[in-house]
């Protein structure tokens, strides 16, 4: 068992954080707003930091679950960062979906001060955090990784060591591009079941059997066809990502055309209100548009 610090409890980090106390590690959290770090060490018997650095102190492995580049840039760096108060030859695991260009400044960085960088974005939204099994996809070195995987594993149905570091954002950002086209995809089927009077629960009981089904289809075909938005991953952070799919689609020589249409599509979201909506909302777009 090991002592680890986990820096950021939003909706995926809060019950993360959680199921490595029940896997036996010792854990100290960190998250910008305090009061909610003092809810969790409560909750689960660990320890709160008013810093970063603080969290880190004396830790085996730190983790991280933030917001963008900047968040990340801002638990790592400067005085009160994690790196700052990390010892020589312990690891930072950062599950933030963010730029592979952070990612590698980052594992740079580690290694100049002697600790290890893991790039480990996850898959499977807030439920899959909840129920310990989100898909970890990883970068880095593979000694690094090895030591790493047994701590990640208290929160993962599958991690897995794609490549060198930032190759498990490349593949976080091939999991957002695949998850735009099949919501888009689902989102016209079910808009063209209701026009045409059929009974949208019947179609895809049927069609979820066949080479049609999907994680999405199975899991938000009833909540899109009640109108309900509040169970999953929010539009503004899809945006957030596929913005960075985009920018590194360029950079690579990629072509994303489908990726760029839908999300012009979530953009239209927005403006309907929907940035918190979740991202299975943009059949509501096609619902707007009559």
């Amino acid at each position: 068992m090991a002592k680890v610090a986990f820096l950021g409890l939003g909706v995926m980090g809060y019950p993360m954080a959680g199921h490595l106390v029940k896997a036996g590690h010792e854990v100290t959290v960190y998250n910008r707003t305090a009061a909610k770090a003092e809810s969790w060490a409560k909750e689960h018997g660990g320890s709160h930091a008013e810093t970063p650095r603080e969290a880190a102190a004396g830790c085996d492995f730190v983790m991280s679950c933030v917001g963008n580049d900047d968040d990340l840039r801002s638990v790592c760096l400067g005085d009160d960062g994690a790196f700052a108060g990390m010892a020589k030859g312990s690891i930072f695991v950062d599950h933030t979906t963010v730029s592979a260009k952070v990612t590698k400044e980052l594992y740079e960085t580690s290694a100049d001060l002697g600790i290890s960088f893991v790039d480990a974005p996850i898959s499977g939204g807030q439920a899959g955090a909840e129920n310990g099994v989100l898909s970890v996809m990883c970068g880095g070195d593979e000694a690094t990784y090895a030591k790493a995987e047994p701590v990640i594993d208290a929160y993962a149905r599958i991690c897995r060591r794609i490549g060198e570091s930032g190759a498990g954002q490349m593949t976080k950002m091939c999991n957002q591009i695949a998850i735009a086209g099949l919501v888009q995809g689902l989102s016209e089927a079910l808009h063209f079941a209701e026009k045409a009077g059929l009974d949208g629960r019947a179609v895809v009981e049927v069609i979820s059997q066949g080479a049609a089904g999907s994680w999405q289809m199975s899991n938000r075909y009833e909540t899109m066809i009640d109108d309900k938005f509040d169970h999953g991953f929010a539009v503004d952070w899809m945006r957030k990502d596929l913005g960075i799919c985009l920018d590194t689609a360029d950079e690579v020589g990629a072509s994303l055309p489908v990726t760029a249409l839908v999300d012009q599509f979530y953009k239209d979201v927005q403006k309907l209100g929907g940035g918190r909506w979740d991202t299975s909302s943009l059949i509501k777009r096609l619902r707007a548009m009559g």
